[in-house]
């Protein structure tokens, strides 16, 4: 079964982005890459390190559109980090407001997670605890997702 490597997302403002990551999460930027030429865009790829040897990969095209997806709800799009136990929520809750930073919590089931955005609006989730999904194909899965897809296929002009 394949392991999260890395995630990548565009951000607008490296500055900011860095600070954010480097500073107020504590992740170390791992590595650094500059290129002329992406889409046609000159690149910044600022690669943040987490725990496990996943990374965080940001990057900034000088000059792309800020808004990639208007109107979808914030958090449609994020990226969750497992604390290391339970009350780690508590002291990144404490940092978040410290930092002046809003965010909110969810509850699902057991798991507990607080939610914030990077000065990007990229949403970021820490949560506890670690996903434990069944690593067999679930027929009840599949029925569900078949019936979403049939129903908007019928809704679909």
């Amino acid at each position: 079964m394949p392991t999260l490597d890395h995630v990548v997302f565009p951000v607008n403002d490296a500055e900011k982005t860095l600070h954010f990551y480097r500073d107020l999460l504590g992740l170390p930027l791992v590595d650094a890459l500059i290129g002329d030429n992406w889409g046609g865009y000159p690149w910044l790829m600022m690669i943040f390190g987490l725990s496990g040897r996943q990374e965080i990969v940001c990057v900034c095209l000088r000059g792309a559109p800020a808004d990639l997806m208007p109107g979808l709800p914030p958090d449609c799009r994020h990226y969750a980090l497992l604390a290391d136990e339970v009350a780690d929520l508590a002291r990144w809750r404490d940092r978040l407001r410290h930092a002046g930073l809003a965010f909110w919590e969810e509850t699902h089931g057991e798991r507990r997670s607080l939610y914030f955005p990077d000065p990007d609006g990229v949403i970021l989730e820490l949560t506890w605890p670690a996903a434990a999904p069944t690593r067999g194909d679930s027929i009840l899965a599949r029925q569900a997702a078949a019936d979403w897809i049939a129903a908007t296929a019928r809704k679909s002009p």
